[in-house]
């Protein structure tokens, strides 16, 4: 095994929306016999049925693939994406432990898994891989003042892009929100390098680095950044509220109302309302617990039709309740982007309506 070296890949992201965080792999180099593969614990096929749905409710199966490292490289290097390499400080009994390791992931009843964005990812499993065949004792450096929640993690990732921001934050709930640990925050490829690259390993006593080596296997190239819609959700919601505040004062002018503005209202809130209560069903765990139900409400669409046939109902009030907690819920739960705008149009609504009594 003297001619042996494992690398950990770390792949900087591109622009599709798979790879918004980067990728991680690992990388088996025996430079006697010539083999030189890359262990790749992030592949999917998304032409399978429902693959998006799937992916969402945490129903994906991903694989561990095997590619030479040639081609992979050449793969991110089309992307514009930086590959580094950071060769770890192992005896030959763990590089031993990880190839017989990755003998055994590679039969088919243990290439595919049941693939958790936050907690069984291609960072993590790759990372659990070699934790397990260190003989010695490994340890982290640990970073201080740095102890992001999930979402914080995410925003760094897919600032540039608005509206997935938007549909992730829609969809994770109050667990998102709190401080996460060091293993924890290793479901980012860049968490896991920065890890490692300053952590340490004891061998018969002797303390080292452990990594050994830092390799630039493709610099970063040319990226081509896709137009994203023009308009962000703080736009169209701080727009719904201009409208909504529009419509109210009309009404008073006008000495009527306008039932089936509330009726489209509730139709809008109501049917993103049954995402989410679907998804307390999901196994990803953050999803379980979202207060945005409480303004994306799925109770609403009870009340459609006797709101349209004008009929007074107790819904302005149950959505009233609904919406203080919301607002209250804030200092808890950090909500997707205009859906405070959003909770004051639907609370002019319910004054107006307790103030036509």
């Amino acid at each position: 095994m003297d001619s042996v070296e494992i690398g950990l890949i770390t792949c900087s992201p591109h622009e599709e929306i798979y790879s918004l965080y980067g990728h991680t792999a690992l990388r088996y180099h025996d430079l006697k016999r010539g083999i030189d593969g890359i262990y790749n614990w992030g592949v999917f096929d998304y032409t399978k049925p429902h693959f998006a749905l799937r992916f969402v409710f945490g129903l994906t199966d991903y694989e561990l693939g095997v590619a030479p490292t040639l081609p992979f490289c050449e793969y991110y290097e089309n992307w514009g994406s930086m590959v580094t390499e950071h060769i770890l400080n192992l005896t030959r009994q763990e590089k031993l432990n990880i190839r017989n390791a990755l003998i055994e992931n590679c039969k088919p009843e243990n290439r595919v898994y049941r693939y958790n964005f936050f907690y069984d990812n291609c960072s993590t499993r790759p990372r659990n891989i070699i934790e397990q065949s260190i003989e010695g004792e490994l340890f982290y450096q640990p970073r201080e003042d740095y102890s992001p929640t999930y979402r914080e993690m995410l925003h760094q990732h897919n600032s540039h892009h608005v509206w997935t921001a938007f549909g992730i934050d829609l969809l994770l709930g109050i667990k998102a929100d709190a401080k996460t640990s060091r293993e924890e925050q290793e479901f980012l490829p860049d968490n896991l390098r920065y890890d490692f690259d300053r952590a340490y390993v004891m061998h018969d006593g002797k303390r080292e680095p452990f990594v050994k080596e830092r390799r630039l296997l493709v610099p970063a190239g040319i990226q081509t950044t896709e137009s994203d819609f023009p308009l962000r959700p703080f736009d169209i919601f701080l727009a719904l509220m201009v409208l909504t505040a529009f419509v109210s004062f009309y009404e008073i002018y006008k000495k009527t109302k306008l039932w089936w503005y509330d009726a489209l209202l509730m139709v809008l809130t109501g049917l993103p309302g049954l995402v989410l209560l679907l998804m307390i069903f999901s196994e990803h765990p953050t999803t379980s617990i979202n207060l945005q139900i409480l303004l994306l409400n799925p109770i609403a669409l009870l009340f459609v039709w006797p709101i349209w046939k004008k009929r007074k109902t107790k819904w302005f009030l149950i959505n009233f309740i609904c919406l203080i907690i919301f607002l209250l819920g804030s200092f808890w739960q950090d909500y997707a982007e205009g859906m405070v705008f959003l909770a004051l149009s639907l609370l002019f609504r319910c004054l107006d309506h307790y103030n036509d009594k």
